[in-house]
C-alpha cells in the first residue's frame, strides 16, 4: 500500500548520514525545506585521505539504528519496512557540500583520491545496511541521487566511480534482506546499467524526460517496478480525482504485474492527505475490479 499508517513525527533528515564525519547543518527556515549546510568534510584533495570507516553503534548513525529497533517492535512483524541509504557517490555529494562541479573535479582531476574516498564510504554504509537489518528491517532503499545520469556523467564513469560501489554495499546486505528497492533519482538516467542490481523492486520518476514508463521497464527488467504517481505534479498540486486517474492509468501499462505502486521519489510535506488517500483507494478498487 502507498502508506500503513500516518505519523505527525518527522522522517530522518539525509544529512545524517554525514554528519559523523563533521558535516553540519542548521535549520533552513522554511518547514518545507531540507536542513542548510553550514560546513563540509571534504574540502581539498587531502581530506578524502582523512575520512575514517564509521562504527554504526556510535554517534548519529547510533541514534536511527534505535530508533529502528522501535518501529520494528511497534509494526511486530505484521508489515515490511525499509530504510534508505544513499549511494557512496551520492554521500560523496554531501561531503563536498552538495556542490556536484567540485565533486565532478574530482572525479575528473583527481580520480585516486576519490576512489580513496568511496572506499571508505562503501564499507561504511555496508556495515550500516547490516546493522540496520539486525535492527528489523526488511530492507534497504537504495538511492541515487541524480548521479547515474547522463546529465552529469558518461556511463562509463558511473560504471567505475558509481556501479562498483554501489554494489559493494548490496552485496553485503543482500543475504540478509527480502526486500530491497532500488531508487534512480533524476532525468535520462542510465537503467539498464543499474537494472540487474540485487534488489526487488527498481523505483523512478517515468515523467522526467529520458526515462522508460512503466510498460518499458517491465520490458527492460526482471524486478517489479515501483512508481507511477507524480509526486511533483499529480500527487502535489492535482485534485484526487486526477490522482485516480494517473493510478489507473499505471496499472492499466503493467496490467497491475509486478507493480508496486508509489510516487516516483520523495514527497512534499505539502502534498494533501486526501491525494494520498485517493492513491491508496484507487489502488483498493484496482483489487475489487473498479479501475
Amino acid at each position: 500500500s502507498l502508506c500503513h499508517s500516518y505519523s505527525s513525527h518527522p522522517f530522518p533528515r539525509a544529512s545524517y548520514f554525514v554528519e559523523d564525519w563533521g558535516c553540519k547543518f542548521q535549520p533552513s527556515g522554511d518547514p518545507y525545506m531540507s536542513p542548510t549546510s553550514i560546513d563540509y568534510a571534504v574540502k581539498s584533495t587531502q581530506d578524502w585521505a582523512r575520512l575514517e570507516v564509521l562504527d554504526p553503534p556510535k554517534g548519529v548513525l547510533a541514534e536511527h539504528l534505535y530508533a529502528l529497533q522501535l518501529i520494528s517492535e511497534g509494526l511486530r512483524g505484521e508489515v515490511p519496512f525499509v530504510q534508505t541509504v544513499f549511494s557512496p557517490l551520492t554521500i560523496a555529494d554531501y561531503l563536498v557540500g552538495r556542490q556536484k562541479e567540485s565533486l565532478l573535479t574530482y572525479l575528473r582531476e583527481d580520480p585516486q583520491s576519490l576512489h580513496q574516498g568511496l572506499a571508505v564510504i562503501a564499507e561504511s554504509l555496508s556495515t550500516y545496511g547490516q546493522r540496520c537489518l539486525e535492527s528489523g528491517v526488511s530492507g534497504i532503499f537504495f538511492a541515487i541521487s541524480g548521479w547515474a545520469s547522463r546529465d552529469l556523467l558518461t556511463e562509463e564513469e558511473y560504471a567505475e566511480f558509481g556501479l562498483r560501489y554501489d554494489l559493494k554495499v548490496l552485496t553485503a546486505i543482500h543475504d540478509g534482506a527480502f526486500f530491497n528497492i532500488l531508487h534512480i533519482c533524476g532525468n535520462n538516467t542510465y537503467f539498464d546499467l543499474l537494472s540487474n542490481y540485487p534488489a526487488q523492486a527498481i523505483n523512478w520518476t517515468v515523467a522526467l524526460p529520458g526515462n522508460p514508463s512503466l510498460r518499458e521497464g517491465l520490458h527492460r527488467t526482471d524486478k517489479a517496478v515501483m512508481g507511477g504517481v507524480d509526486q511533483n505534479t499529480t500527487l502535489k498540486d492535482g485534485s484526487p480525482e486526477q490522482v485516480v486517474a494517473e493510478v489507473c492509468r499505471a496499472i492499466e501499462q503493467t496490467q497491475g504485474l509486478r507493480l508496486f505502486l508509489a510516487p516516483g521519489c520523495s514527497i512534499s510535506p505539502q502534498v494533501p492527505e486526501t491525494n494520498l488517500r485517493a492513491a491508496r483507494r484507487a489502488r483498493d478498487n484496482f483489487g475489487a475490479g473498479k479501475c
